[in-house]
């Protein structure tokens, strides 16, 4: 299985655009990347901007070969509503548009699928399904929070199997703060996770404390117990500078169970380039927008 992260916020903008080869197909998972409009009261930067268009370009390409497509839920960071050329003859498998979404995502998601539905081979609702392609098996979850509750609306973890081998994307699940999330990692027994993180920086207007405090505690648990060899936390954990010392009791976890855990960026041997955690120095012109995992 070939495991290729094409966007993720280590990587300058916010994605979690995947690309993955098992079993002699291909699979897109959420081709999609934006910038946060505002952050520390500044808008992006033109090297956000030049990530996000990067970011766009590998996921244009990507979508050239890939045979189907999953979009987890409608958020515009995880599906592009206006790039529809990537959907044309591909088969999607999607979150329900109907069930278990909130009133945003669900005008979203009619939107979408009003302009898709005609050039899209075929269209299946995910949500729960479990089904084999070739030699390659797909697990969807049921629909889950977008992190502690539904305010957000839900989303799908997707597992892919090959043989003995398998991939996890749990898309925003937000550190795995809920039972359902949780229960859901741990019996996919992934090999490689990619895994929405806690968001600590919205902490504690918009994530509150019981939040957080269930998110690292079920993060922990995973760490601890999962038989992962690769765990890619990313997305809303990277947005913050200072994820590194708020995750300091999951990485001593991991350290004793001889476990790494990764960005995104590190998962594909880049450098780390958090430009939205670095917005202020961006805009003063101070400091570099790329900072290394200890």
């Amino acid at each position: 299985m070939n495991i290729e992260i094409l966007g993720a916020d280590s990587m300058g903008a916010r994605s979690m655009a995947t690309f993955v080869e098992a079993g002699g197909h291909s699979f897109l998972i959420d081709p999609g990347v934006a910038l946060g409009p505002r952050r520390y009261g500044l808008p992006p930067h033109r090297l956000e901007f030049e990530a996000k268009d990067a970011i766009w370009r590998l996921i244009e390409e990507r979508a050239k070969v890939a045979e189907f497509i999953v979009i987890t839920h409608y958020h515009y960071d995880h599906y592009n509503p206006e790039g529809l050329h990537v959907f044309e003859g591909k088969v999607l498998f999607i979150k329900d548009p109907e069930k278990n979404i909130n009133k945003s995502q669900k005008g979203r998601a009619s939107y979408f699928l009003e302009k898709v539905k005609g050039i899209a081979k075929e269209i299946i609702v995910a949500d729960g399904k479990s089904l084999k392609i070739g030699d390659v098996e797909l697990v969807f979850s049921e629909a889950q929070p977008h992190g502690y509750t539904p305010r957000l609306g839900c989303v799908l973890q997707v597992l892919i199997r090959e043989g003995n081998f398998s991939f996890l994307f749990t898309s925003d699940i937000q550190g795995a703060p809920l039972k359902e999330h949780l229960d859901f990692l741990l019996e996919s027994g992934a090999d490689v996770v990619f895994m929405d993180g806690a968001p600590t920086y919205l902490f504690p207007t918009k994530f509150s404390k019981s939040a957080l405090d269930a998110a690292f505690s079920n993060t922990a648990l995973f760490v601890d117990e999962a038989p992962f060899k690769a765990l890619v936390i990313d997305h809303h954990t990277t947005r913050d500078i200072r994820y590194q010392r708020w995750f300091e009791e999951i990485f001593a976890v991991a350290k004793e169970k001889n476990k790494r855990i990764l960005t995104a960026a590190e998962f594909m041997g880049r450098e780390n380039l958090f430009l939205e955690a670095r917005r202020r120095e961006l805009h003063k012109g101070e400091g570099s927008a790329s900072h290394n995992q200890v």
